[in-house]
């Protein structure tokens, strides 16, 4: 095992002052120091060789592979695990190899201005990322803490949660906290109008108005939140599609036969950090699951053009795999095969010949086989009466 030779430092607006006594030492003793611009400012009065970050960005891990046998430092802002380039240092470079100096984060200075028990909020970053992903947890009553991406990101958010029917939600930006040029704005989504600085941390309560969009992120969305061809998984079966595939933190779903994309998105919006892919032969429904996947806060929803099992070929092993168009046994087969281990298939069949493939599979291969049958009250003249959809068969099984 290798001794320790970088060191990761979070640093706040109080610069050198702010550190603990060992951390500072570790700074004013570097030979090179690695950060941003706001880092290097922070950290003024040391007299170390400076790098800033490379770009592209990629290029960082063999910038920083070569500055060992050197007293190296980066300097990064507030804790370098918690949404920061410590943790994906730490994924290249052997953690052994590195000693993190933590500094308060954003979100627990946030926390402390607004009075709110960090257990009880969701801390969430937009920077560098896409904006829409926060949509996911517009929820009534939520707290959220958020690291935005620039001067114009709170208005963005702003936008929104009034867009969804939740104008009263408070908004407070904060900027420059701990230092001598903190400041803070304060407004109603609906309202918002302040220009604030670029480099700032987003709080927002969630105040939803009676018409407001209930969007859980527990799966079974009301069908007409997506846009579609009427070709979908329809709720009460995508619910229960769902809760077979098993939504879990940062797991990959392959979604063959994507359609509007109605159970990829679900399945990213039940987890933290869960993705997918969608392969999909036709362009029109491609671009309609792109669009919901925006309106619905999954925009790291991945599209592939094609058909199964051709367009599985050099994809990422999943985690569980979904089969809701293009049924046969050789894309069951390219499936079951890509599986992780503990993996779950899941596939639907609405046709008697995909269900006479699924009796064929379930036979073969074991197994969970269910009919699943919904009916929706419906007007029938003045009166109300039971509208059948068309029943699915669902085979599903774990990888063991």
């Amino acid at each position: 095992m290798s001794a320790p030779w970088l060191h990761i430092v979070g640093i706040g607006e109080d610069g050198l002052d702010g550190l603990a006594p060992a951390t500072r030492a570790v700074v004013e003793s570097a030979e090179v120091i690695l950060g941003g611009e706001r880092h290097h400012d922070l950290s003024g009065t040391v007299t170390a060789e400076r790098i800033a970050w490379p770009s592209p960005f990629d290029a960082m891990i063999d910038t920083i592979r070569a500055l060992k046998g050197r007293r190296a430092v980066i300097l990064v802002t507030g804790d370098p695990l918690w949404f920061s380039v410590g943790a994906r240092i730490g994924k290249a470079i052997d953690p052994a190899e590195i000693v993190y100096h933590p500094q308060l984060s954003a979100f627990q200075l946030a926390a402390a201005r607004m009075g709110w028990s960090l257990a009880d909020v969701e801390t969430l970053t937009v920077h560098g990322r896409p904006v829409e992903q926060m949509i996911a947890f517009i929820q009534p009553d939520q707290r959220l803490l958020i690291l935005t991406t620039g001067a114009d990101t709170p208005g963005r958010i702003a936008a929104f949660l009034a867009e969804r029917g939740f104008g009263r939600s408070r908004l407070s930006v904060l900027a420059a906290m701990g230092g001598e040029r903190e400041q803070r704005f304060d407004g109603t989504a609906a309202d918002w109008r302040h220009e604030v600085p670029a480099f700032n941390t987003l709080a927002v309560e969630c105040v939803a108005d009676p018409e407001a969009a209930l969007l859980p992120r527990v799966p079974g969305l009301a069908d007409e939140l997506f846009r579609s061809d009427g070709t979908m998984t329809k709720q009460e079966v995508r619910a229960a599609t769902l809760a077979k595939l098993m939504p879990m933190r940062g797991a990959l779903l392959w979604d063959i036969g994507t359609g509007c994309g109605s159970v990829a998105i679900e399945w990213m919006r039940a987890a933290r950090y869960a993705r997918a892919v969608g392969i999909e032969p036709r362009a029109d429904r491609r671009a309609m699951a792109a669009e919901n996947a925006l309106a619905l806060g999954t925009p790291r929803l991945q599209l592939v053009e094609g058909e199964a099992p051709a367009a599985l070929a050099g994809l990422e092993a999943p985690d569980a795999v979904f089969i809701g168009g293009g049924l046969s046994a050789e894309v069951v087969e390219a499936a079951w095969s890509a599986l992780r281990p503990l993996g779950r298939l899941v596939v639907n069949a609405v046709t008697l010949e995909s269900e006479a493939e699924l009796l064929a599979l379930h036979k073969a291969r074991g197994g969970q086989l269910v009919k699943l049958a919904v009916q929706r009250a419906s007007p029938v003249g003045r009166l109300t009466g039971w509208k059948p959809l068309m029943p699915v068969t669902q085979w599903s099984l774990v990888k063991r």
